[in-house]
């Protein structure tokens, strides 16, 4: 019984996580320390948290893709990008001690959140959407780096790529949504089998966890469609209200 219940609850916590990575981003934020709780060692815990990202991104890029919403070729250059730079922010993760991890993992969400309230604001454009030339090699360059820092951990990457994309690249949140997801998928591939190989996968836990994280994921990127941007907006603010709460009292 006890058993169940853990799944169970891991199950919902998918769930909701499906729900506000696709959305917004920050769901690692809650799954992470579910999973640790639940026993898992953090290098094991991040890597089985992957199995999530993986299903959950596949399934919202569907989503949106039923919706009308794409921006291929231009997510396919940017996932691949920073498919490689997640192998590297993988291995060290498996690589870097437990206590190490969790302090590095404190202070990176702390300068996340203080990006997000301190950054220009999120903009409703109605300009020119700038995908090829100087700003695709800007791109590529700076998914790279994200792509290193979403193979390490991943939490709260939707946020940046969020600003990324909608101040470099000037797409519109449902747009940038749509890209995210299908980028976060293309590069979570490498992070998960690297951590594969490494033995730092629980795939048990894993699967429960992507289950419900799909679910969330499917629904989220179909009615945020329906909705307009501003549901985008609202869960934006939601969620790094939460972080902000989380770093500074937990």
């Amino acid at each position: 019984m006890e058993i169940i219940t853990q799944y169970g609850l891991l199950f919902l916590v998918g769930i909701s996580a499906g729900i506000i990575n696709t959305l917004a981003g920050g769901g690692s934020l809650l799954t992470l320390p579910v999973l640790i709780f639940m026993g898992l060692p953090s290098h094991v815990a991040n890597g089985t948290n992957r199995i999530a990202i993986v299903l959950q991104s596949f399934v919202g890029t569907a989503g949106y893709r039923s919706r009308g919403i794409s921006t291929f070729p231009f997510n396919f250059y940017l996932g691949i990008v920073a498919f490689f730079g997640s192998l590297i922010g993988a291995q060290i993760a498996v690589d870097i001690e437990g206590a190490v991890f969790n302090r590095i993992l404190s202070i990176i969400m702390l300068i996340v959140v203080t990006i997000i309230v301190f950054k220009p604001k999120i903009k409703d454009l109605n300009l020119s959407e700038r995908l090829s030339g100087r700003h695709l090699v800007y791109a590529l360059i700076g998914f790279f780096f994200i792509g290193i820092y979403g193979g390490f951990i991943n939490a709260g990457i939707g946020f940046i790529i969020i600003l990324f994309l909608n101040n470099v690249n000037r797409l519109s949140l449902i747009k940038t949504n749509a890209t995210k997801v299908a980028l976060v998928f293309i590069y979570s591939l490498g992070a998960l089998a690297l951590f594969t190989w490494n033995d730092a996968v629980d795939w048990t836990l894993g699967v429960v966890l992507a289950l419900g994280s799909a679910i969330g994921a499917w629904w989220s990127s179909r009615w945020s469609v329906d909705q307009g941007e501003g549901v985008i907006k609202i869960a934006m603010i939601i969620m790094v209200t939460a972080i902000s709460i989380k770093l500074w009292f937990f």
